[in-house]
């Protein structure tokens, strides 16, 4: 009987790399050039509210600067979310996506918790908010996919970002799965702590590799949410992609790609 798994990205990888950047610095310019020339993307949580403040970028170069990677939510004006009334994370939250929309032409699916803290009612609400996926600062140090979106840890902080980029690379899974590599920071830290060669070098160990998806935030959840929509026949030699994505799956370990709304025979 064929062994059918879900531990393939798109092309058949099995490791994918995603960044992601808090509060829309003007350092985040910078840091975009270097990722664009290494083929690296990632998603940028920005404050609608800070948007053209002192060291902040302006709304006007938004949609230009982060083309190719993924603009996201960060409240407007980055509470703690724990610490105020329902009715002000409501619109904290909802304005922001508001306003990023209308600056980048597309559903504000994502976010990051503002100063890293959360509160079991926060994370109830967000799902009626139009969040889908919400990442805390909590670095675990793995490689492994989270088990609930909206608590989605990082593996490490970019100060670490060498060390587990060497890590990655080396990484071989006990059992076939996918592995991603989960760097967060803020730009501006680049800045303060004068290391910008650090993020060169990462996207020239990491970047443009062949076996190795690079995908931002929301890309990496509707990739995922899609592949568990596939519908398979009884046997398991039948297999059917309702969904607008193509979809790979392994199957008896090698990588057999589900074409958007395409009918399968796997046997």
């Amino acid at each position: 009987m064929m062994k059918v798994r879900f531990d393939r990205f798109p092309g058949g990888t099995m490791k994918a790399v995603t960044l992601s950047y808090d509060d829309g610095r003007i350092h985040d310019r910078r840091l975009v050039d270097i990722m664009n020339r290494h083929g690296l993307k990632g998603t940028f949580h920005l404050n609608s509210g800070k948007l053209g403040q002192d060291s902040y970028i302006t709304a006007e170069e938004t949609a230009a600067l982060f083309a190719g990677h993924e603009v996201s939510a960060h409240t407007v004006n980055h509470p703690h979310l724990e610490l105020i009334p329902p009715e002000r994370i409501v619109m904290e939250l909802v304005e922001d996506r508001q306003a990023l929309e209308e600056l980048v032409g597309y559903p504000v699916r994502g976010m990051s918790y503002p100063f890293g803290t959360w509160s079991d009612q926060v994370v109830t609400m967000l799902p009626s908010l139009g969040i889908e996926y919400a990442r805390t600062v909590q670095s675990h140090g793995e490689f492994m996919m989270p088990d609930n979106w909206l608590l989605w840890s990082p593996t490490c902080h970019h100060k670490s970002m060498l060390e587990y980029g060497e890590k990655f690379l080396a990484h071989q899974p006990k059992y076939s799965r996918q592995s991603l590599l989960y760097v967060w920071g803020h730009s501006y830290e680049f800045e303060n702590d004068n290391n910008w060669e650090r993020m060169e070098q990462f996207g020239q160990l990491i970047g443009n590799q062949p076996d190795i998806w690079n995908a931002t935030n929301a890309e990496i959840v509707a990739y995922m949410t899609a592949s568990r929509q596939l519908r398979f026949s009884v046997s398991g030699t039948i297999v059917h992609n309702p969904t607008a994505l193509s979809i790979w799956v392994g199957v008896d370990g090698e990588s057999v790609e589900i074409a958007a709304g395409a009918t399968v025979k796997l046997a």
